[in-house]
Order: structure tokens, then C-alpha cells, then sequence
């Protein structure tokens, strides 16, 4: 497989956003795996060629992370984590029911090229757990049988939707994403549900808030606010936190809502 003329014209300008070069290294091979699949050794020396770095060293940094993989990957990556929390509240037990009900070990994909599986030590979402993760967008409270719905959707065209994101793209068009090449769905789906907000509800209810920026002081140690602080950019501080606050609120009633229907169709 070879990258076409219009990738190599993109892996050099993500060389453009940065002050050295090579600092591009990483998006590069987010790019090379959006156009091939996979880290290639062509995607290898076409990256050491631009940056003026050795094939080895290149190899060095695509075979340290482990979101690059050397073996083509499925359409859809589904990463299950079986750190200690997700463990015990099952994340084992999902692993080894989509091993059985995929036909795949860690690491492999299906005969048709669909869905690639494989166990993560840690989703960074422990207040959902056990989670299960595809294409990097999050699918929260997961159970055996969930898991191989999941699955079976994917494989069978459906739309699919993360708890906490997007509508699930392929995985080359994630990678696409990481690479720096927004698919302009940042926004799309809920940011929070309510165990990230469980905090926010209990400083509201004891009158906690935080200190205005900028600010330094006693004043500050207690929650309140800053003496010397502009009126003007502590009213505009507070109007962002607002919005931002009040949109993550929306965002979590529409989770519950949809959990509650869910559970009243089960």
C-alpha cells in the first residue's frame, strides 16, 4: 500500500504547527494509520524522511505507545479495561464473553475485518466502570451481555452511539481526528453524565465556589473572592463557569433520562 501524494502533503503540515518539527511525530503516525491501517515501514521512513530523522528512531517511538499497532486493525477497535476497578465491577468477565463471542484473543481482529478487540489497562473513566471503549469514544457501565450487543451492532452496519461522545466513527477516521484533522463533531453527545457531576452537586448544596482567576489571599483559601480582581473579568469568569456548568447539567439529565427509558424497555 502506498500513501498517497495527498497524505504525504498533510504529514508535512502537521510539521507546520509546531516550533520543531519533529514534535510532529506522533499526529504523523495517527495520519499514517488513518491512511494505511496501520504503522507501515513505508509510513516509517516517510515520516523519519520529512523529519529529517532516522527509520530506528521513528520505529523507536511507533513500537513505545501502544495506540499504534504494527497489524491491521478492524473498523471498529474495542478496548476493554481490565485495570483493577473495571476488573472487579466485571471488565474480566466482558473481556472473556467478547473473546468467546468474537472468536478472537487480545490484540486480533475478526476473519471480516470488522472488529478488533483488545484489553487496556485503564480508560481514565473509573466512575463508569467496568467501560468498554471503541474507536477511543466511551461506552460506560457495560455488562456481558451489553458487550456483545455492542458488538453485534457494529458488525452488523448500525448506528452506534457513545455514552459520552459522538456517534462512533470507523477507526481510520479516529485516527484522522487524532492526527489533528477535526471531523467537526467535537461537540456531539453529552461531555458529562451524573457521577462527573456528583462533585459539582455537593459544593452547590454546601455553598462551595471556587476562587475567582487571578486571584491570590486569604479570601482565596476560604472561596471567596478576590479583592483586586476586576469587576469586569470576574463577572465574564463567572459567565463562562455558567455556561459551562449549566451546559454539563443539561448534558446529564438527558443521560439519566435515556438510562431511565432504557431500563424501562428492559
Amino acid at each position: 500500500m502506498t500513501l498517497s501524494m495527498e497524505t504525504l502533503a498533510e504529514l508535512r503540515q502537521i510539521t507546520e504547527r509546531y516550533p520543531q518539527a519533529r514534535s510532529g511525530l506522533l499526529p504523523m503516525l495517527h495520519l499514517v494509520q488513518s491512511a494505511q491501517g496501520r504503522i507501515t515501514p513505508e509510513g516509517i521512513e516517510a515520516c523519519a524522511e520529512i523529519l529529517g530523522l532516522t527509520p530506528a528512531e521513528v520505529s523507536g517511538v511507533a513500537t513505545f505507545y501502544t495506540m499504534y499497532k504494527r497489524r491491521l486493525v478492524g473498523d471498529y477497535h474495542v478496548g476493554v479495561c481490565t485495570n483493577t476497578l473495571c476488573a472487579v465491577m466485571g471488565g474480566d468477565e466482558i473481556f472473556a464473553a467478547l473473546k468467546e463471542h468474537l472468536g478472537i484473543g487480545n490484540d486480533e481482529t475478526t476473519d471480516d475485518g470488522v472488529v478488533s478487540l483488545e484489553h487496556v489497562e485503564c480508560n481514565a473513566a473509573c466512575d463508569y466502570a467496568p467501560v468498554v471503549m471503541v474507536n477511543w469514544e466511551f461506552v460506560d457501565n457495560q455488562t456481558p451481555e451489553s458487550a456483545r450487543r455492542l458488538v453485534d451492532d457494529l458488525r452488523s452496519g448500525a448506528e452506534v452511539r457513545s455514552t459520552r461522545g459522538p456517534t462512533i466513527c470507523t477507526w481510520r477516521q479516529a485516527e484522522r481526528v487524532l492526527a489533528g484533522f477535526p471531523d467537526d463533531r467535537a461537540d456531539e453527545g453529552p461531555a458529562a453524565g451524573p457521577a462527573s457531576l456528583a462533585g459539582l452537586r455537593v459544593a452547590r448544596e454546601r455553598g462551595w465556589e471556587a476562587p475567582a482567576a487571578g486571584g491570590t489571599g486569604a479570601e482565596d483559601e476560604s472561596h471567596g473572592p478576590a479583592p483586586d480582581a476586576d469587576p469586569d473579568d470576574r463577572a465574564a469568569v463567572a459567565a463562562d463557569e455558567q455556561a459551562d456548568t449549566s451546559r454539563a447539567e443539561s448534558e446529564a439529565k438527558v443521560d439519566e433520562g435515556k438510562h431511565e427509558a432504557q431500563e424501562d424497555d428492559a
